[in-house]
């Protein structure tokens, strides 16, 4: 059965996990995550080891159980298998959607950067079963030099895609104009600061959830 992709994608970033009692931390923020509802989530470092990245994937595999949960590891398609997580987001600058998708396999979810202000050539033919999109509003939690697109943005990129391609849009939006972002044909919004920086992440996830039906 294909998986259905959620209209809320948690991205965890690994600046809010603290150093000090990063287990524990990640014990009880996946666990809290996964009694929420949440069936789809990204970890996203950018900067820690290979050891690090793999510790912190084993907290979060065992507070958020592969029956339900999707984790999905950014950039680092080596250590996919090795984490036992469900897929892999590639940018511009890592692997291929294609190099992914042959080292993972057809039963991993691989998703890539689709574009900003326009799609990337050719990318819509890319073996890959999201694009993300954007920035659409400005972002404090990834570094980017693209300018933000808007909603008017989300709704030209939908428009040059046709209706069957998943699109994740990122980058600044808060639970106000999320709304307005779906209806511009975004399928989910990829979600870090407004969820992570909250005082209860869960909460703050089924709010959005509750929100946005």
């Amino acid at each position: 059965m294909p998986f259905s992709f959620p209209k809320v994608y948690p991205i965890l970033d690994s600046s809010i996990i603290p150093n000090a009692g990063r287990r524990e931390f990640l014990r009880q923020l996946g666990g809290k995550l996964t009694d929420a509802g949440v069936t789809l989530l990204e970890y996203r470092n950018k900067t820690g080891s290979d050891r690090e990245l793999l510790a912190d994937a084993e907290f979060l595999r065992e507070a958020m159980p592969a029956g339900k949960v999707k984790l999905i590891l950014d950039d680092r398609v080596h250590l996919v298998e090795q984490a036992s997580f469900d897929g892999v987001h590639v940018d511009s600058g890592d692997a291929a959607p294609a190099e992914a998708r042959k080292l993972l396999g057809p039963a991993r979810i691989v998703g890539t950067y689709g574009g900003t202000e326009a799609l990337l050539p050719g990318i819509l033919q890319e073996p890959a079963d999201y694009f993300s999109i954007g920035p659409v509003f400005a972002t404090t939690t990834k570094q980017t030099t693209k300018s933000p697109i808007g909603v008017e943005g989300v709704r030209k990129l939908r428009k040059e895609a046709g209706t069957s391609a998943v699109f994740v849009a990122v980058g600044g939006v808060t639970l106000e104009k999320a709304a307005a972002v779906l209806d511009a044909g975004a399928t989910m919004i990829g979600v870090a600061a407004a969820i992570f920086r909250a005082a209860d992440p869960a909460v703050e996830f089924q709010r959005w959830m509750k929100t946005l039906g």
